[in-house]
């Protein structure tokens, strides 16, 4: 039974009514500085830590709970006779509940004018060590960290079957374990700050890459297994998922999710986003194996998908599609014709849902579109970790830089634009042919960039589709005029590429003298 709590909170989002609800189950409260008064101010009765101790806070608010009058009552195990004769040796009552959030250190040093100082300020002590000590003794004491427990720790409390204010060993232990990912992630955060400052006394320089790195994730569910059948795996979601992530998504029905599914449906929805206020209101990306295979505009999302099918739809077999607007049932009609893993949209109509409820093992993913970016891409590597900042550089067609003589229509400024878009997503090397706001040939990962040009116009071929007219992008440079000949051999009349190869000239001459036309971006998208 819950007989007195200790609520200090930096985050009060909620605290009010909650401690409103114990006081009204006859629970005592205990509270420091700014809690205290917010629940004093509100008419509840509360005792200050520094009367409950009888030893005042000190040191500008530094030292306040650290105190054995407070870790005795939480720490003492109620099922050790010798502890609980302590206690009462000294006069030491039980805290049963612990209600703590930590000084907001990382909102604070996410700020761009956050000195050393104001960091420092920051850094909780009596939060984590009630915390800790609290979720050390979960078996006694319920320990709450995230004001979103509050409703499930009131309702186990008012409709338990036990005795009134009973708490389950299951809540407590969750309660728990959700307290030490919450310190450590803390701890974790204070020490990616410290070891990115520079050396300078005053550490006014602070590096993006701090000399120890702690990342946190929390995990969603096991996979059946990994790439391959021999291989387990899980899927963890971070912590600070950005707006929009893949990670934020909602499945509406079909299997569960396998790690290649989330893979790919990955690569389909960060590219598929890129489209988002273009002015086309719909586009469809289809991926397989993690590369776009179909990639279209339309004027709905039906049409959208009809043109990115055409692109390839022997690979679009068993693929991942993704949509940046709703799914009608325009749409949805369409896509149970095929044999498709995953779904991904904003939203799907009612009438799509009941449409493709025929194909329960399609899995629909429902994700709110969103412009927040990844702070940091990570690649596994023996025994070490690669850290990059996520390629989120969007070129613009004021970047662009026409390097030919011949100058690019509006239109194949249009396709080349979209083009680009779309050998970003590609694996490298990527050569993208396009034209409409449609692919139509997409070659991938070959280790030549004249075997990639190949296989995209192959893959046209193979889709009854012309290269006439066409656009190409490629996300590289291209080392050798021999790369822009296959191209322009296929039918393509502009090339979009970063530049910056040694022999730039001999390419830029040779469209020349292929009367093409040929911009550089200046900027490169490797994808391995």
């Amino acid at each position: 039974m819950i007989k007195q709590a200790l609520i200090s909170v930096s985050d009060k989002t909620g605290v009010l009514d909650f401690a409103r609800a114990l006081s009204a189950m006859g629970v005592n409260l205990l509270s420091t500085g700014g809690t205290a008064k917010l629940l004093q101010e509100n008419g509840l009765a509360v005792t200050e830590v520094a009367d409950y101790t009888g030893f005042p806070e000190m040191l500008d608010g530094r030292v306040k709970t650290l105190h054995p009058t407070v870790h005795g009552g939480i720490l003492a195990r109620r099922d050790f006779p010798e502890h609980m004769a302590k206690l009462d040796e000294h006069a030491i009552p039980t805290i049963d509940m612990v209600v703590v959030n930590l000084y907001p250190f990382q909102a604070t040093v996410a700020k761009d004018d956050c000195t050393l100082d104001d960091a420092i300020e920051n850094i909780d002590i009596g939060g984590p060590a009630m915390l800790r000590s609290a979720a050390k003794n979960h078996k006694d004491v319920v320990v709450i960290c995230d004001p979103s427990d509050y409703g499930v720790v009131l309702a186990e409390m008012k409709t338990t079957d036990n005795a009134p204010g009973y708490i389950s060993y299951e809540t407590r232990f969750n309660l728990a374990k959700k307290v030490y990912a919450h310190t450590a992630a803390y701890d974790g955060a204070i020490t990616n700050y410290l070891s990115s400052l520079g050396p300078d006394r005053a550490h006014t320089t602070r590096g993006a890459y701090p000399q120890t790195l702690n990342v946190a994730f929390e995990k969603v569910q096991d996979m059946r297994y990994g790439e391959n059948p021999h291989q387990s795996a899980a899927f963890y979601r971070d912590t600070k998922a950005v707006v929009g992530a893949l990670a934020n998504y909602r499945q509406l029905q079909g299997k569960e999710l396998s790690f290649n599914n989330i893979a790919d449906a990955d690569a389909a929805w960060e590219c598929v986003k890129s489209f988002t206020g273009i002015g086309q209101p719909a586009a469809c990306v289809i991926v397989k194996h993690a590369n776009p295979c179909g990639v279209a505009l339309g004027g709905s999302a039906v049409e959208a998908y009809s043109r990115a099918l055409q692109t390839d739809p022997t690979s679009a077999f068993g693929g991942i599609i993704a949509f940046n607007v709703p799914v009608d049932a325009a749409a949805a009609t369409e896509l149970a014709k095929l044999f498709v893993e995953v779904l991904i949209a904003p939203s799907f109509t009612d009438e799509a849902k009941q449409i493709m409820s025929a194909k329960q093992n399609v899995r629909l993913l429902e994700i709110a579109l969103g412009d927040g970016v990844n702070g940091m891409d990570f690649k596994r590597v023996g025994g070490g970790l690669l850290v990059q900042s996520a390629d989120s550089k969007n070129v613009q067609q004021g970047d662009l830089r026409v390097v030919t003589k011949l100058q690019p229509t509006l239109q194949q400024l249009a396709d080349l634009m979209f083009a680009w878009k779309v050998a970003k997503y590609v694996k490298s090397n990527a050569i993208v042919f396009c034209g409409n706001n449609m692919t139509l040939g997409v070659g991938a990962g070959q280790m030549s960039r004249i075997d990639s040009a190949r296989i995209a116009s192959i893959k046209a071929q193979n889709a009854g589709l012309t290269l006439t007219g066409s656009v190409v992008a490629s996300d590289a440079f291209f080392p050798f005029r021999d790369g822009l000949d296959v191209v322009v051999d296929a039918g393509a009349t502009c090339v979009i590429q970063p530049g910056g190869s040694m022999r730039d000239q001999e390419v830029i001459d040779a469209a020349d003298e292929r009367g093409v036309v040929m911009l550089y971006t200046g900027t490169r998208h490797f994808r391995h």
